[in-house]
Order: C-alpha cells, then sequence, then structure tokens
C-alpha cells in the first residue's frame, strides 16, 4: 500500500496553525513528510510534553474516523523550529496534514486558512484556549479562513471580516475540505447591542442581592465608589472592622458602567488564554476578583513556567478587591506600581518577556491597626508594645502606592440609628444610571485619544481636558503647600475633578468639584 502512496500522492504537505505567546499569536507552519521505512512518527520543531503526546491522539482519531494510518516514517515539523511550541491546538493541522498524505483530503490546502484544534480518541474536536488571540491575529495577518472547534465559536464570533469555521469532528472537516458537505462559518456578535440587553434586563428585575440601598450609612464611601466607578479611580478604605468596607466592595460591581466593545476584546482574550471562559461564554460583566492575602506574589502578578497572567491581569477593566491590604506580602503590595501607572504588567522569565494589560479599579481596604483599633484610642496606643506594632503596621503603606491611590476614605462604623432604620438607601441602578451618564461623557471625550476613562489620561491630555479658573488655581496652590503633594498626586487631584464635574454635567472645573477631589486625600496620603 504504501508503494501506491508514494506512486500517487505528494510526499510533503504544509498547512498553517497559530499558538499564543501571551496576549500575542505567532503564525506556525505544519509541515509533514512520508518517507518508506518503518513505520513511527516523530514531531520535531521544539514541542512540548503536549504536542509530543498529540502523535497517540492524532493516530486514534483517524483510525476512530474510519481512515487508515499511513504506513511508513512519518515527520512532523512546526516552524519556525526556534519557538517554543506548548498546548494540544496542534492535533487538528496535523491530523488534516496526514489525510492530505494519504489522499482522504483530495485538494490542495487552503494556504490562506488557519487549523486550529484538539483532537479527541474518537475524532471528535475539544476547544483549546486562545481561539480569540488568534482569530484577531489572523484578520490583521491576511488570512480569510479560520478552522476552530465548535466550543470555541463564540470566541470567533467576536472577530468579523473572517469566515470562522466551528469544527465538530475530523470527518466532518474533510467533507467540507472535499466540497462535499460545506461548514456554515459563525455569524459574528453585535457586541452593542449584546451588552446593552444584559445591562438593561439586570436593571428590570429589581434589587441586587448585594444592592447599595441595603448598606446603612455610609455615604461618603458610596460616594467615592460613585465616582471612581465613573473614572476609573482607584480606591482605599480604612475602617475598623465591622464597618462596612467589605459589603461596601461586594456591591461595587453593581454600579459599575457599561463594557464597550474593545474592552470586551481585551478581556476575553485574557480569559481566552487562561482557559477560564465557561462553556466558551464571551466576558460581557466586568471581571471581579478577590485573592486572599495569603496569595502569592506570581498568582497576584503572574508568571510561572508558561508565563501566565495573574489576578491582576484577571482583573482587567474590572475590580481588583485586596481585603486586608497590609497583610499582603511587601513584594507583591510594590508590584503593583507599575499597573497602577502604567496599566500593563511586564513579566520576565529566563524562557522570555510577555505582557499583559492591567487596567483595573484598584480597591483596597485595611484595618487601621492591626488590631483593628484606630490609633485615636489613647488605650490601646499609649502602650509601647501597641504603639511600635502600630507604626510597623502603617509602615507597610508605602508611599509611592498611596500616592497611585486616588481615593483615601475613613469608613467609621454605622451609628445606632442608621441600623435601626428600616427605609432602604438609594439603589444601586439609580447610582448606576449617574455613572454611565458620566462615562458616556467620557467615551465621546476621548473616542479619538485610545483611552477609556479620565484615570487614563496623560499629561497632555490633563492640560487639554483639567483647565481651572483663577480660584480653581489659587485653591490647588494652597492645598500643595499645605499638603505636599507631589507631581503625581497634583496630576490625580485633576483627574479626580474632572470625574467628578462629569457627575454634575459641567464642561468646566469648578471650585467645589476641586475641593471635593481635595478631600478624598486623606489623612494616609
Amino acid at each position: 500500500m504504501l508503494g501506491q502512496i508514494t506512486q500517487h500522492l505528494p510526499m510533503i504537505t504544509k498547512l498553517f496553525t497559530a499558538t499564543t505567546i501571551g496576549l500575542e499569536a505567532q503564525k506556525i507552519e505544519v509541515e509533514l513528510d512520508l518517507s518508506p521505512a518503518l513505520p513511527t512518527m516523530i514531531v520535531v520543531g521544539l514541542p512540548d510534553k503536549a504536542v509530543q503526546e498529540s502523535k497517540e491522539r492524532v493516530k486514534a482519531a483517524i483510525k476512530q474516523s474510519g481512515y487508515e494510518f499511513p504506513l511508513g516514517k512519518l515527520t512532523v515539523n512546526l516552524a519556525p523550529a526556534d519557538i517554543y511550541k506548548s498546548g494540544s491546538g496542534f492535533d487538528l493541522p496535523i491530523a488534516i496534514g496526514i489525510l492530505r498524505l494519504m489522499g482522504y483530503v483530495k485538494s490542495d490546502l487552503p494556504q490562506d486558512a488557519l487549523f486550529l484544534g484538539e483532537l479527541s480518541l474518537d475524532g471528535s474536536l475539544r476547544s483549546i484556549n486562545g481561539v480569540l488571540i488568534i482569530c484577531l491575529w489572523a484578520k490583521k495577518h491576511g488570512f480569510k479562513q479560520v478552522f476552530i472547534p465548535e466550543d470555541n465559536s463564540q470566541e470567533g464570533a467576536l472577530v468579523s471580516g473572517l469566515e470562522v469555521f466551528p469544527v465538530d469532528n475530523l470527518k466532518q472537516l474533510v467533507a467540507h475540505l472535499n466540497n462535499l458537505q460545506r461548514i456554515n462559518p459563525v455569524k459574528p456578535l453585535d457586541l452593542t447591542n449584546l451588552v446593552k440587553e444584559v445591562t438593561d434586563k439586570e436593571n428590570s428585575e429589581g434589587y441586587y442581592p448585594d444592592d447599595m440601598a441595603y448598606i446603612k450609612g455610609q455615604k461618603v464611601a458610596k460616594r467615592a465608589l460613585e465616582i471612581a466607578a465613573s473614572g476609573g479611580h482607584n480606591v482605599l478604605f480604612i475602617g475598623a472592622p465591622g464597618s462596612g468596607k467589605t459589603m461596601l466592595a461586594r456591591s461595587y460591581p453593581t454600579i459599575l458602567p457599561r463594557m464597550t466593545e474593545s474592552e470586551i476584546l481585551e478581556v476575553t482574550q485574557i480569559y481566552s488564554v487562561v482557559g477560564l471562559l465557561r462553556n466558551g461564554e464571551i466576558i460581557l460583566q466586568r471581571p471581579f476578583r478577590s485573592p486572599h492575602h495569603s496569595s502569592s506574589h506570581i498568582s497576584l502578578v503572574g508568571g510561572g513556567t508558561k508565563l501566565r497572567p495573574g489576578e491582576i491581569s484577571l482583573a482587567h477593566r474590572g475590580v481588583l478587591f485586596l481585603d486586608e491590604f497590609p497583610e499582603f506580602d511587601r513584594e507583591s503590595i510594590e508590584a503593583l506600581r507599575q499597573p497602577l501607572e502604567d496599566g500593563f504588567v511586564t513579566i520576565s522569565r529566563a524562557n522570555g518577556t510577555v505582557v499583559y494589560p492591567s487596567r483595573f479599579y484598584l480597591l483596597a481596604a485595611a484595618n487601621p491597626t492591626p488590631s483593628g483599633f484606630d490609633t485615636d484610642d489613647l488605650a490601646a496606643f499609649n502602650k509601647p508594645q501597641n504603639r511600635s506594632a502600630i507604626i510597623r503596621y502603617q509602615a507597610k503603606f508605602s508611599g509611592p502606592i498611596l500616592d497611585r491611590i486616588d481615593i483615601q476614605v475613613q469608613v467609621d462604623r454605622p451609628s445606632k440609628e442608621e441600623l435601626q432604620t428600616e427605609a432602604l438607601a438609594e439603589s444601586s441602578k439609580e447610582i448606576y444610571k449617574r455613572v454611565q451618564k458620566a462615562r458616556d461623557i467620557q467615551n465621546k471625550r476621548f473616542e479619538s485619544e485610545n483611552i477609556h476613562t479620565n484615570a487614563e489620561m496623560n499629561s497632555a491630555m490633563i492640560r487639554r481636558y483639567c483647565k481651572l479658573d483663577s480660584a480653581g488655581e489659587k485653591l490647588l496652590s494652597q492645598a500643595i503647600d499645605k499638603f505636599k503633594l507631589s507631581a503625581r498626586a497634583y496630576m490625580k487631584i485633576l483627574k479626580l475633578s474632572r470625574t467628578i464635574a462629569d457627575l454634575a454635567g459641567s464642561d468646566k472645573i469648578e471650585v467645589s468639584h476641586l475641593a471635593e477631589s481635595l478631600q478624598y486625600r486623606g489623612r494616609w496620603g
């Protein structure tokens, strides 16, 4: 049989696939050679263990699909050879290449197509990670078709202008390539309407389980969260245990603005590459990540042998809630500097360097002292052993980190009257309406600036959009002298003032807006 094959079919075939490196895709050329020799299959091109194991999956899938596996020496080369290949998405292109060599795929393979997917032993396809990243890359680099597992079809539907074919099994794809039974490409999703539908549905279903309406008192803290949600600012709550810091944090997602189409793509790419898309669903709501203070530095920042994104990247365009903030190890706290300032984190290891986006809403909560009592409690503070413990504890709030937190609020315990009142406070839906209106103003303002929020403004944008009148300049000058504000704090006050003005529907930053923003610097900043 092998002699007949070698006389009538090409002994080398080529097709394309892709792999992900961080949030970037890399084209991989799959070359297959079949030569007369003892039956064996070799995969070369710097493959990892998962790719090496593809040999057994591919053999079983081809046989269970009703095809014969070739006799002879089969060499599979994944080029370029100097890029480390990981993951199970190479199964499908290897199998299709073999079936082309054997003549089961009768026509030449399309050179403007990518093949991706993990094979089960029965020939069906399993979902893989990073499909959205690869599809976006394929469109940008001139590919016309992408064949992906059916379970990844939702990700493929996010990319318009590209034919994305959802494949259920190997036989179905062979029939499509032989023009016997065409696979219909996925229909692109209209993200803008989809998000609006989800939001409108939520807003019509009454109160949220963690609605702001159920929080007693805390008017200042709620106002701080409203401003933070509107402009993408960071918040630090400091208060005694039981004052409501965690409850405020849990209700925060209920007032966050809708995600834009570009934000959905950014977040879904991150969750896709990590494999956290449940049932292939795309991310339509802002993430809320709440790692425990005992979490390792790598789990928070990212890294490991495969350079995976950490919690700060999984919180991209959403909330990163760090409860018991000073209890996180100092290395992890200081590692927040780059993402808080630049909106991304760079992870460098011996096997490479990747950059992950990390533009999140930081919400940190802490007790004022190790025991939870405020330093104003003289009975606790005046004891020498307590005083030294409090000083060490508060030293964990390093100046550079506090300088990067826009809003710092003292959270006091509600009064007896506030706790016992039967009346509900203002609902999350009412607050959300104001937040969304302010965010719409920012989306229009920054539509040509490649940013979404006031918090992302650079120095040039601050100069353009945050002009003060003479009264405002005088007030800010006095604040610089009184509070010894750094240049970074000065910029953050202007950004915060711009958000407060947007919430008020004002084109100009007025003295009242500036005065309110100054109140949020707190005694810790």
